[in-house]
This record gives C-alpha cells, structure tokens and sequence, in this order.
C-alpha cells in the first residue's frame, strides 16, 4: 500500500517554515531517483536528526513527492518502510513542443514513464490548434490511470522570458512567439502548468537522471532542432540578466551564411544542427529529408552524407570549442540525433574541438554524449518547479534575497 496524495484535482502544495523548507530539501536530494530509503536511513545520509526528517518526510508526502512502501515490500529483515520519489501516486506530464512534431507523456517524480503511452502529433502551424491538440494530448495521458497529476511541464524551443512565463522568439515554432503555451494549456486544465526553455530542461534532466548526476559544474549542448546552450555553475543554471542567456546558437560563423528564422544571416545553428544536416542532405538529393531519414538512409547503405558531416563538424566544433574556452566547464553533454550515424562521428567532432580549443582548458574537461532525452527535459521542469514549492534549494533562496547566510536545522 502506498500513501497518496490529498484528493482534489488541483495539487495542494504544503508550505512549510523556511527551515523546514530547506530541510526537506536536504531529504529530496538524499531521495534521488532510483533510491528507496527509510527514515533513519535518510536521517544518517543527511546528517539531520531523526525528529526533523520525520517532519520533512511528513511535509514531502503530504506534498505528494513522495511515497511510502507498505513494510511488506520492505527487504526480508528491515521492516521499516521505505520512502522514494512519488511514481505509483502521483504523476507529472510533460509536453514537448518542437518544429515539426509534439510529443507528450506522463512520468513519476523519479522521471520514470508511469504508462507506455506516448502521444505524438504534427505540430499545427495555427497557435490555437496547437493548444487544443496539446490539451486534448494531455487528456488522454491522464485518463489512461488514476494517478494523481500535479503538473504539466511543457518544453519550448526558442527565447522564453521567464518572468512573463511567455515565448519571445521561437525561430523554429515561431507561432507560439507572443503566447504563454503554459498559461493558456493551464487555463483548460485542473493542473498547474509550467514551461520550460527546451534546453535548460535538457540540462535539469541531464543532471536529475542522465550522466550528470552528481557534477554540478557542466554545460549541455542542443543540437538538435536548433542549437542552444544551458551551462550548471554551483549547481544552478545560468539564466542571464532576463533569462535569456545560452542562444550561442545565434552565434554569426558565416557572415554570407544561410538567412535563419532569427532574422540574421549565418547563425550557428543554420550550419552545426540536426536540421541543418536534414536540410543539406536534401538540398544535395533534390528532396525534403528529416533527420530520422538522413539517419534511416545511411544505415540502409543509400547514402552516407560526407560531405555534409564534415562540414557540419566543422562548424559546431567551432561553438563547442567556445564553450570550453569561455566557460571551463568540468564538463559538455551534447545532445544530437546526428551521432547516431555512427560512433566515430562524435569522436570525429572532439578532435575538431581538441585542435580548436586552448589547451589547458580542453585537457580539464569531457565532452560527452547527453543520455537524457526531451521528454525527459519536459518532465523535469514541472517536477523542479514543484520541488521548489516545498523544498527550494538554499542556494536558490540566497540567490532571491529569501534567506542569507543560514543552514538547515539539524
């Protein structure tokens, strides 16, 4: 048996005293995905006492962020029950809202898929016909069980200004420029809705379930639709004075370069993106491709784009070797469909960054593959913005002027 959530359609988030806030933050992170544990083995993980974990945990479930394994699913010799990121009761859905297709599921507060559904549809070019097919999308996610949903997290490429919660500029989805997706989803559905640069999500999610986890000085870069950046300093992302920082996308690399859907003549993303090679390839076999068919193409033996890659590589080696310079990351994920043509194609891509890029800098840092995907980036961005709710990280309350120089209790 599991505890559920509070009944009622809307979530009911608790809120709990500035040191308890911070001291069920310190239970969330020992709570990391996979991780079932007892109180006293939180107690002993954190640091805290048993008495204030117990009044964390009380909070965290009555929160619905976590639940409570009955004793009997216990392992053989510790009865005491175990507690783990909530998947059973409650849930969260994520829609992602790219160029030409939007995807949309449901996950547990662990981001783990709690229902093989996974709804696809082409994205409308009308922004209206784009909000009714994402909440009809989102209707049948949720009605596919009984699990409680908390939120939705939507995922949206392009400039996002935070404080208006609206879409600047989305050269890639440029009808959603003007509109806050997330507030008029919201206002059709019973659910808190929140929406996320596409980026920044990928990187929350890199760090919450993929081969971050554990590094709190990274960078991740998106190659796929367009080319964005998200970089982790300390454990918080860099936002910039309004939000908008990372669009090294947006980049000039060719002055006489390709018009791209910022307006400007040869951004970075117009040459270095999975789009970009879709585009070349087909420019070179007279036809539209995407880059599932590029991809589909080169395995089959009909063609292997060489041409292209070695030019694309060029290119992003060169944005790739900027990050490093400029930002020391400890390390880069990048995420691209196109270095699933084949394993030397990424590295290919870090020697071009090796020769590019200084290099004390470049010996001090790893450049990765992402594991994390965009659903996974949807998912996280609604599960941070409930677990800063409750449990806001205490660099994040220093950082907003709600607390200086304290410490959880313990």
């Amino acid at each position: 048996m599991l505890r559920r959530p509070g009944s009622g359609t809307r979530s009911s988030i608790a809120q709990p005293a500035l040191l308890g806030k911070l001291n069920a933050y310190q239970v969330l992170r020992v709570l990391q995905p996979g991780q079932e544990l007892s109180r006293a083995e939180i107690a002993r993980s954190s640091g805290i006492s048993a008495p204030t974990v117990s009044r964390a945990v009380e909070s965290l479930l009555q929160a619905g962020l976590l639940e409570e394994m009955d004793a009997r699913e216990a392992v053989p010799g510790r009865p005491a029950r175990k507690l783990r990121l909530a998947r059973i009761s409650a849930q969260v859905v994520g829609v992602v809202i790219d160029a030409e297709e939007c995807t949309v599921s449901v996950a547990g507060l662990d981001g783990r898929a709690t229902s093989e559904t996974v709804i696809r549809f082409a994205t409308p070019p009308d922004y209206d016909e784009l909000i009714s097919d994402c909440v009809a999308a989102v209707g049948r996610c949720t009605s596919a069980s009984n699990i409680t949903t908390l939120g939705v997290g939507i995922s949206v490429p392009g400039l996002i200004d935070a404080r208006n919660n609206m879409s600047i500029l989305s050269p890639n989805v440029p009808q959603t420029n003007g509109h806050s997706p997330a507030a008029d989803i919201g206002a059709l559905l019973p659910y808190p809705c929140v929406m996320i640069h596409e980026t920044q999500g990928l990187c929350l999610a890199e760090s919450r379930y993929g081969a971050a986890r554990g590094r709190d000085d990274f960078a991740l870069l998106d190659i796929s639709t367009g080319i964005g950046l998200s970089v982790m300093d300390g454990g918080r992302i860099l936002s910039g004075h309004s939000g908008l920082a990372g669009e090294i996308g947006h980049i000039t690399v060719d002055l006489h370069g390709r018009q791209c859907g910022c307006g400007n003549k040869g951004c970075l993303e117009t040459v270095a993106s999975d789009t970009a090679m879709a585009r070349q390839v087909g420019a070179k076999l007279n036809c539209h491709v995407t880059i599932e068919q590029v991809l589909a193409m080169a395995r089959s033996g009909e063609y292997w784009p060489e041409e292209e890659l070695s030019g694309l590589l060029d290119y992003l080696a060169i944005g790739v070797a900027a990050i490093v310079n400029l930002f020391n990351p400890g390390a880069i994920f990048i995420y691209g469909r196109l270095f699933e043509l084949s394993d030397r194609v990424f590295q290919d891509l870090i020697e071009r960054v090796r020769q590019r890029t200084l290099p004390p800098s470049f010996a001090d840092c790893d450049i990765v593959r992402a594991q994390a995907n965009k659903l996974q980036a949807a998912h996280a961005g609604i599960i941070e913005h409930l677990v800063d709710s409750v449990a806001p990280s205490f660099s994040a309350m220093s950082s907003s002027g709600t607390t200086k120089d304290r410490k959880p209790h313990h």
